[in-house]
């Protein structure tokens, strides 16, 4: 009997007696619902307000592009369009030349675009590593003095330079004022802070230049951070308004946003809001898609070097 009872006593502490063990107490259980409810007002909440905010303008843009002016102008709101059409599109390129002003920003953005990423990262590089230029941290002040300046500051000395050179409803004349980025060079200068030394001096002792150095060490390590400012380039590029509306005054020269603002002179009635979110939407969408595929490089080339 007793081998029995001693057999069966495992058995007994395995039975109810551990199962109530293994339950956490009252105040785990608490402390799990607290921080629940934690994350969800302080993460997912903000996040989701956020998300409509910004989000919402959008999204009721786009889909009011689709509607005819009975459905925008109406005390009887929907959401989406009742009768769908393509009109507001077919307005758009009928009274603005939308070819014309979308191959303009192609091009402004494009050259503008390489042109300042390239003289970011070879400015960068010069400010790191060239040891021996005389002056180097009075040009590092130039640029955070840059930095500091807001770009309203030099609309009419531009304008004045540029216009005695004949740059006035010129591509070139666009291009040519913004071509230095103080904030590209001073990113691209704090991140290639953090390369090793090392790399770069056992490349020194096997023959490479500065040249061979930056474009086939540097820029491959710091792809990251360069696809950064090549994206927040790419976005103020494509959206800059002020500048191209002071230096061009004719549709033939005008980019994307410039356009739209034409848009909205020759469009001033109230009937005319569909047409307007139809030219908004052209205007914003190509930078969105572009945004949306490569957004994930800068939170990778911003964060790069935080952790070592």
């Amino acid at each position: 009997m007793s081998a029995i009872s001693d057999a069966a006593a495992p058995g007994r502490l395995a039975g109810p007696g551990r199962r109530a063990a293994s339950r956490r107490p009252a105040w785990t259980r608490a402390f799990s619902r607290a921080n629940l409810a934690e994350t969800l007002l302080a993460g997912y909440v903000p996040m989701i307000l956020a998300i409509v905010v910004i989000a919402l303008p959008l999204v009721w843009m786009a889909i009011s592009s689709f509607k005819p002016v009975s459905e925008i102008v109406t005390t009887d709101a929907s959401l989406l369009p009742r009768d769908p059409t393509l009109r507001n599109y077919a307005e758009v390129a009928a009274r603005v030349p939308l070819a014309r002003v979308f191959l303009n920003s192609v091009i402004v953005t494009g050259i503008g675009s390489a042109v300042k990423v390239v003289l970011a990262i070879t400015g960068a590089y010069a400010l790191v590593f060239l040891t021996r230029v005389p002056l180097r941290r009075a040009f590092l002040v130039a640029v955070l003095v840059a930095l500091m300046v807001p770009p309203e500051a030099s609309l009419l000395p531009n304008y004045i330079t540029i216009a005695s050179m004949g740059g006035r409803n010129t591509l070139w004349g666009i291009i040519l004022p913004g071509l230095g980025t103080a904030f590209g060079t001073f990113l691209l200068r704090q991140q290639f802070l953090t390369l090793p030394m090392e790399i770069l001096e056992a490349a020194q002792l096997d023959g490479a230049g500065h040249w061979r150095r930056l474009w086939r060490i540097v820029v491959p390590i710091m792809a990251p951070s360069i696809a950064t400012v090549a994206l927040v380039t790419v976005v103020s590029e494509w959206n800059a308004f002020l500048w191209p509306l002071i230096i061009t005054d004719t549709p033939e020269y005008m980019t994307l946003p410039v356009g739209l603002n034409l848009l909205n002179s020759i469009e001033g009635q109230t009937g005319s809001y569909g047409i307007l979110m139809a030219g908004a939407v052209l205007v914003i969408a190509p930078v969105l898609l572009v945004f949306a595929a490569l957004q994930r490089y800068i939170v990778a080339g911003l964060t790069q070097g935080a952790v070592k």
